[in-house]
């Protein structure tokens, strides 16, 4: 797949998704729009590309890349300042717009592509915060527009969450999937809700590890717990996948009965689980749960999830073998 990438902000994100595409050998303009003097855009370009050298070099010292790629990946990132904004973004494929999380700053940034890119673009901003209809209105062509949610490091982390309003072109979201998947990286596609599903599904976890330590539980065993215990476990089975594996019924109860000894609000199970439990669709023992295992081979699969949950402590170093 040939595209020419464009990053709009020269901050961490902007360079790790340049990154991104520099190792898969694209060329990468990363432009920033800010008006800046001559000494004030040298500082930037030498500070962005000392810090994307450093993270490269850092792979290579860990062994993800040959020290002589470094260079090689680097010359495909080009820095662009305001001046050179016209061209760079008349001759980008997709924009990745990477500025400042608020509106006004958005406003400005997504009004300058408009008028600068052309009209089949892809438009993705990496917002965290944003609804993506919000961002609408700043923008024209709205068909092309989509959020795409990368997760720092950029350039190691594969998931990007894909974030459509509902005028968006579902050609443009399959050209962006596509672009990604051939990066390496693994989309999601999420509804226009806050907190994508990464962001939402780690909130909760951040703040109750945050509620054990102000009950005294030691955060260096939460931690432990976490890398050791749910870290590898939802390495190898996903969230969803995992109600199912061990049950909904395991779930509900364990959820009414935090419910009542920690707190409601937090540990009351919904509706979606209440009701699986009352149709007796409580997962694999059922044939049914939130997926449906009818006419699949359960012993091939639970192989296969045992198997990745191997493949998982093998990776981290903790298999061991019988004694």
């Amino acid at each position: 797949m040939s595209a020419r990438i464009a990053a709009v902000g020269a901050g961490r994100m902007g360079r790790g998704i340049a990154l991104a595409f520099a190792y898969a050998g694209y060329e990468v303009d990363v432009i920033d729009l800010k008006h800046r003097g001559g000494a004030a855009w040298a500082q930037l370009e030498r500070e962005a590309r000392e810090e994307m050298a450093a993270s490269l070099a850092t792979l290579a010292d860990l062994g993800a890349m040959p020290a002589d790629a470094v260079e090689r990946v680097l010359a495909r990132i080009r820095l662009v300042p305001e001046s050179g904004a016209g061209p760079a973004l008349g001759s980008a494929d997709a924009v990745f717009e990477a500025v400042t999380e608020t509106l006004d700053v958005k406003r400005d940034a997504f009004a300058r592509t408009c008028a600068l890119a052309r009209a089949d673009a892809i438009l993705a901003s990496t917002t965290s915060t944003i609804l993506v209809t919000d961002l609408v209105p700043l923008v024209t062509h709205a068909e092309r527009l989509v959020n795409a949610h990368w997760l720092n490091p950029a350039y190691v982390i594969p998931l990007v969450e894909l974030s459509a309003h509902p005028g968006t072109s579902a050609e443009v979201v399959a050209r962006l999937r596509l672009l990604l998947e051939d990066i390496g990286k693994v989309p999601v596609v999420c509804g226009a809700t806050p907190g994508y599903i990464v962001p939402r599904l780690q909130a909760l976890v951040m703040n109750e590890a945050a509620r054990m330590v102000e009950e005294g539980v030691a955060p260096e065993e939460i931690d432990k717990a976490t890398r050791y215990g749910l870290g590898l476990r939802f390495a190898a089975l996903g969230v969803v996948e995992f109600i199912d594996y061990g049950g909904n019924d395991i779930l509900y109860y364990a959820s009414r009965y935090l419910a009542e000894r920690v707190s409601r609000e937090r540990y009351a199970p919904p509706a979606i689980v209440e009701r699986l439990m009352h149709e007796g669709r409580i997962g694999l023992k059922s044939g049914e749960g939130f997926y449906d295992y009818r006419g699949r081979d359960v012993a091939a699969y639970r192989k296969d999830a045992l198997a990745r949950v191997l493949g998982v402590l093998r990776h981290a170093g903790l298999y061991r073998p019988p004694r």
